[in-house]
């Protein structure tokens, strides 16, 4: 095995780093390691929610009993996300407020407006989860990264006043330690600034789809508030 190699290998230079920078380095692997657990939950979560809400509308569009599609739903005994759980709540609330006596059109549509609001807050804290914490990964990362890449490198010159004669060799293998640092923090950035602008984009485009079905939902349970059953 030759020897240079040996001495400059990522793995040689991080175990020869100081303290400090070991501690960096250590630092932003672990907030690497999180962002990439981060990156597959949220892509499985928005990538089931999308599939989720294409079989919905199919389903609810192709239905023309929407009471027996509710009643589906419950029986599933299982929570609700994405479209289905804003359908759930308006229908339950308009269904609820219909078997009260003395309720108008206008309070049924503004009780399941509510109803409807609140499980789409619900939703988009549940898709917007942790995407935060990416852009918080993403953005300090490299700073984190040249911070102890300047320790390192000032931590190299003060080693060199202990000998008589500096040289490239002296302070090239201090040097390159400190720059693992920069390294493994843009390792720990990159992924994290790319996962945060897609994620972001796409719950964006999810958002702007359940508050299509919200408004289109709203209609049709206007025409029912005329009804007199549901």
């Amino acid at each position: 095995m030759n020897p240079s190699v040996t001495e400059f290998s990522i793995v040689a230079m991080a175990l020869n780093a100081s303290i400090v920078v070991k501690l960096v380095m250590v630092t932003l692997m672990a907030a690497s390691v999180a962002s990439w657990a981060i990156i597959l939950r949220k892509r499985r979560m928005i990538v089931t929610t999308r599939r989720q809400a294409e079989a919905f509308e199919s389903t609810f569009w192709a239905s023309s009993d929407l009471g027996g599609l509710f009643r589906t739903l419950e029986a599933r005994k299982m929570p609700t996300i994405g479209m289905e759980s804003l359908f759930e709540a308006g229908f339950r609330e308009f269904f609820r407020l219909r078997k009260q006596p003395g309720i108008d059109a206008t309070q049924l549509m503004e009780g399941a407006g509510r109803s409807m609001k609140a499980a789409r807050l619900r939703e988009m804290e549940r898709l917007e989860a942790n995407l935060e914490m990416l852009a918080t990964i993403g953005s300090i990362s490299p700073y984190v990264g040249l911070f102890g890449t300047v320790w390192g490198i000032m931590h190299a010159f003060i080693g060199l006043g202990n000998v008589q004669q500096a040289t490239l060799q002296a302070v090239a293998p201090s040097i390159a330690e400190a720059l693992v640092a920069t390294a493994i923090g843009l390792f720990a950035a990159i992924p994290a600034v790319v996962a945060y602008n897609r994620f972001s984009d796409q719950v964006f485009r999810l958002e702007n789809r359940l508050d299509t079905f919200v408004e289109e939902f709203s209609t049709i349970l206007q025409r029912y508030s005329a009804a007199s059953k549901v």
